[in-house]
């Protein structure tokens, strides 16, 4: 049995805790805010409540596997409840199209936009379906610490095309633009551009039609709740409001974890759930770093920013889906302002979550709750958002008022939002942005922070800086992969 830390009680963590307790270790979660979930929070205002972070659920297998290494059901505490539509997507020509597990329904859809596009549809949803069983079957759970490991899938990554990216690799089967934003926004959900990101991450489609899109009732604020809860039955220690200052080191070891505001503990592994650039500049305060993470922090490319705007509503808009992705008038030079220019431009588009279409316990009875999420530049654009942030959330409310919610500007209530600002300050983020580095293909399996540390041999890494990267189900094979580097 090994004492281990968990620092930082994100679903990387969470996952990690229950995966090495599971493996009989004794087992410590130190999170610095007063309750877990990292960015998947919950705020409530007034009679409104918010799931702040993650809204669906895209591999609800990792979750019941969880539950079931601790011998319990998932089942007995939580319901995963199917969306239909997955996403409804409105075009800046007024136009809709609904994804989702209807397949004959979306192929009618796809025949009515552009007839060309069925057989080219079923042929990409044939080729991501061959990128998935590499790319997630075989690798996301895998340790990439080695390069060997890097070199001996090379040749299948080139044979995918994984040079090529993902907006490239869809245009190669659609004709139609907006199918192909439609079909090619998968990265943005992980914070990578779909213009840049490497066709590997096309496998998001193929993992969505393989198990379908689920909402957690309750929210995922449940979702965490029930997931603290299973760790505290099954002796897992967790500890809030515990912030680490710094790592003390002894050649290749963590010897101790010190802490801001309590006494310091030593540990035999430490798992980190804060972003790895995080840990290399201030938990390794003048401590020798590998070479490999030095690269990351001084050269990688960070995702983008994330603005994101919550309000209720005393209108129950009840045509809205549970997720509307509205496109704004333009799709790569909005994405070249953001990720390359860091200009926060005059138009946007917004991926609009609706949980009471679902869910009715986020608002009062005949009333909505709303978050709008805007992909924006994150703090390299040196945007003051203390000042800007009322006159943007006004231009989001006025978008959605002139096209899909004709009203909410004089029914909106409680409004509020977090900026990249708050990213960086209550998440620690590097430049605030919303999902650690960019899933590039030269940041990606073992060009990405390594899971477990090159330097110190007791230092693992889980979340989205890591391999395999961000999103829920990334996050949580990032713990599989630490168990598997420490259990070989």
């Amino acid at each position: 049995m090994k004492k281990i830390a968990i620092i930082g009680g994100g679903f990387g963590g969470i996952a990690a805790a229950i995966r090495l307790r599971a493996r009989g270790n004794q087992v410590t979660i130190y999170e610095r805010l007063n309750k877990l979930g990292g960015r998947a929070q919950v705020f409530q205002r007034k009679n409104y409540i918010h799931d702040a972070g993650p809204t669906v659920i895209t591999a609800p297998n990792l979750f019941y596997e969880l539950f079931n290494l601790l011998g319990e059901n998932l089942e007995d505490y939580l319901q995963f409840k199917p969306l239909d539509p997955w996403y409804r997507f409105h075009f800046n020509d007024q136009t809709d199209f609904d994804y989702g597990p209807n397949r004959e329904n979306m192929l009618d859809q796809i025949r009515n936009i552009c007839p060309e596009d069925v057989s080219g549809y079923l042929n990409m949803l044939k080729e991501s379906e061959a990128i998935f069983k590499l790319g997630y079957e075989k690798l996301a759970g895998h340790p990439f610490n080695r390069l060997a490991t890097m070199i001996r899938y090379a040749p299948a990554i080139i044979k995918m095309r994984g040079y090529q990216s993902v907006y490239s690799f869809v245009s190669s089967h659609l004709q139609h633009p907006n199918l192909r934003q439609a079909f090619s926004i998968q990265p943005l959900l992980v914070g990578g551009n779909p213009f840049k990101t490497s066709s590997i991450y096309s496998l998001i489609h193929a993992l969505e039609q393989k198990w379908g899109i689920y909402f957690c009732m309750g929210g995922t604020g449940k979702l965490v709740s029930e997931l603290e809860n299973l760790m505290i039955r099954n002796g897992i220690k967790i500890n809030y409001n515990y912030d680490v200052s710094h790592f003390s080191t002894s050649g290749n070891i963590i010897t101790r974890i010190n802490f801001k505001n309590h006494k310091s503990e030593n540990y035999d592994y430490v798992i980190s759930n804060a972003d790895p650039i995080q840990v290399s500049g201030e938990l390794l305060k003048n401590k020798k770093i590998s070479f490999h993470n030095f690269l990351i922090k001084k050269y990688a490319k960070h995702s983008m920013g994330l603005f994101v705007l919550f309000f209720g509503s005393v209108k129950s808009y009840k045509d809205i889906a549970h997720h509307t992705i509205w496109m704004g008038p333009r799709y790569k030079e909005l994405l070249k302002d953001i990720f390359d220019r860091y200009y926060l431009a005059e138009d946007f588009s917004i991926y609009l979550h609706r949980p009471t279409r679902t869910d009715s316990s986020f608002a009062p009875k005949n009333q909505d709750s709303y978050y709008a999420l805007v992909p924006v530049p994150n703090l390299k654009g040196n945007q003051n958002w203390d000042e800007i942030k009322e006159s943007f959330s006004k231009k989001i409310l006025e978008e959605l008022d002139r096209t899909i919610m004709p009203g909410i500007l004089k029914n909106a209530r409680e409004i509020f939002s977090m900026t990249p600002k708050d990213f960086k300050e209550n998440y620690r983020t590097p430049f605030g942005s919303g999902f650690s580095i960019a899933p590039i293909l030269s940041q990606s399996a073992w060009f990405r922070t390594h899971n477990q540390d090159g330097r110190y041999k007791n230092l693992f890494y889980v979340g989205a800086g890591t391999h395999p990267g961000a999103g829920v189900p990334g996050v949580i094979n990032s713990a599989k992969v630490v168990e598997k580097i420490i259990y070989p």
